[in-house]
Parts: structure tokens; sequence; C-alpha cells
């Protein structure tokens, strides 16, 4: 079977979803860390990954000081003991 063909305006519709995706994977973890006293200053959807006709974007982590990535780190390592 061939591929279907999209429109340029269901290309754009789909495009647009990535990006609502990724925006609201960045709310989700921004207000998922907050939740356990973590905070990524520089968290947000990666711009140039939003760019062209059909953009795949990233999440950016950023960059973090030491303290936040030791109680990131924290949290993490308590929910894996919790879960195991």
């Amino acid at each position: 079977m061939g591929k279907i063909m999209m429109t340029a305006t269901e290309r754009r519709k789909e495009a647009a979803g990535r990006v609502r995706a990724a925006e609201d994977a960045v709310a989700r973890l921004r207000d998922g860390l907050a939740g356990v006293g973590v905070k990524l200053p520089s968290l947000q959807i990666d711009p140039v990954s939003c760019a062209g006709d059909e953009p795949t974007p990233l999440v950016d982590l950023g960059r973090c000081s030491i303290e936040t990535a030791l109680r990131l780190s924290a949290q993490l390592e308590a929910k894996a003991a919790h879960d195991s």
C-alpha cells in the first residue's frame, strides 16, 4: 500500500499537535517537579526543534544549580527505593 498524502493544512495541524503535546509535557513536568520541591529554571521546549515545516519538539531540561541537581537526585532515589 502507498503512503497517504496529507494536505498542507493537515500537516500544519499535526505539527501544531506535536508542539501542544510538548507544551503539555513541559507543564506537567514543571508541576510534578514543583510538587517535590524541585525547580528547573531553564525547563522549556527547545525552540530550534520546533522550526521548519514538520517540527519534532524536544523538551530542554536546561541547566540547574548543584543544589537543584542534588534535590532532584534525592527525589529520584527516594522514588526508586519506594518502588523496589
